[in-house]
């Protein structure tokens, strides 16, 4: 008897999470593997920060929040959003939920009707297509090369527009890719928008100080569309606090209330431990932080290593990400080879190749609507980032 919705059973399974359970359990088994499937920092949480959800335990912060977030939580992300982004939001147009992955359900599931189309570039994080599904809706992806920077045109959005087009989904800083508009690129999709005022923007903008290339650069920054964006960010990457697990959005009053109401139902406020440390984050300016400098930093010397690396494995082509911490590698020169067990025909193909042989775990890039790319995160040391690119160049040697 099939006991599952059919909901549930049409959903995938995260391919990053799934990659980094196959990794514990080789671990388990005692190989040295070395996990770049998962987008996660290797830095530890500010110590300012820390202190401030040691001080939220002793001063009691136990008991139930309010569903959106504390008001003064709320009103250091709107601080927040004024210095860095100057943009102006009040507290009731800020929804804080468990996780920027929550925030992009909780609005994905307040827009999008069965039938509905949601219009995503692609290459796209992998959990996009998924909550799309959940809501019934249609995914319409857009493909963006690597020719291109893994960015569309103008045209091309302009292309995938339909009279059922209702929300449009993306990243920048983007995952997988990297990739960074600018203010120029996003000021021309936006004068698309404004030909097509039934659209509502998702900007997911989590990954917004990991950028090498200058400022951060918001789609909310137009005015003439300004009131049909949802800025989804949150401390995960910034801010290396993945297990906080706080993210939040900020809407237009109507979606912003509309996303209150549905995670009331779900989760309500999200830990209360979370968002006390959560103000401490949103107050720390990143032009003077000497945590984020150095983090950035960090991230910024990894990946030009991880670049330079990478040319001398034969066969692997790549851009030069300016954000975030992937590198998304197109494999296709490897179609067809094998090492006389296995034939490389896709790059889940030599990703399970890799893990197997080498032991080193990547993402395939299938998850993210591109099959001939795998994802290489180097949010680990360099000393692990070296070795994993010596077993690679000599495992992708064996294949002929």
């Amino acid at each position: 008897m099939d006991i599952l919705s059919d909901r549930i059973n049409k959903l995938a399974e995260s391919e990053t999470l799934a990659m980094t359970r196959k990794s514990r359990e080789l671990k388990a088994l005692g190989h040295d593997v070395i996990n770049l499937s998962l987008g996660e920092p290797d830095f530890f949480t500010p110590g300012h920060i820390k202190l401030a959800a040691k001080d939220a335990l002793d001063n009691n912060f136990t008991f139930y929040p309010p569903v959106a977030g504390y008001l003064d939580l709320r009103e250091a992300i709107c601080r927040k959003l004024k210095r860095d982004n100057r943009l102006t939001y009040t507290p009731d147009q800020i929804v804080v939920s468990t996780g920027a992955k929550q925030s992009i359900a909780n609005c994905v599931l307040t827009l999008l009707n069965p039938g509905d189309e949601a219009i995503i570039p692609s290459p796209y994080w992998v959990s996009y297509k998924e909550i799309i599904k959940l809501a019934e809706a249609k995914g319409v992806f857009v493909p963006a090369s690597l020719e291109n920077d893994f960015k569309i045109t103008p045209d091309q959005l302009e292309g995938a527009i339909t009279p059922k087009s209702k929300v449009f989904l993306f990243s920048s800083p983007c995952n997988p890719t990297g990739s960074v508009y600018s203010r120029e690129e996003l000021k021309a999709l936006a004068e698309v928008f404004a030909r097509h005022p039934k659209i509502i923007i998702i900007s997911d903008e989590i990954y917004e100080h990991i950028n090498f290339a200058g400022s951060h650069e918001s789609i909310a920054q137009f005015d003439f569309i300004r009131d049909r964006v949802v800025i989804i960010n949150g401390v995960s990457k910034s801010f290396a606090m993945t297990g906080w697990r706080l993210g939040y959005m900020a809407a237009p009053r109507v979606i912003a209330q509309a996303c209150d109401k549905l995670q009331g139902q779900i989760t309500s406020g999200t830990c209360t431990i979370s968002q006390r440390a959560a103000i401490a984050a949103m107050d720390t300016n990143p032009e003077t932080s000497s945590d984020l400098k150095s983090m950035l930093e960090a991230f910024h010397s990894r990946r030009d290593q991880m670049i330079e690396w990478l040319k001398e494995v034969p066969g692997i082509k790549t851009n030069v990400p300016a954000g975030a911490f992937y590198i998304f590698a197109d494999v296709k020169a490897f179609y067809g080879k094998s090492n006389g067990t296995a034939t490389m025909n896709s790059g889940t193909d030599l990703c399970d190749y890799l893990l197997d042989t080498v032991f080193v775990a990547l993402v395939p890039g299938v998850a993210f609507g591109d099959p001939d790319c795998i994802r290489i995160s180097y949010a680990t040391s360099l000393d692990k980032l070296e070795e994993a690119v010596r077993r690679i160049k000599e495992a992708l040697s064996k294949l002929k």
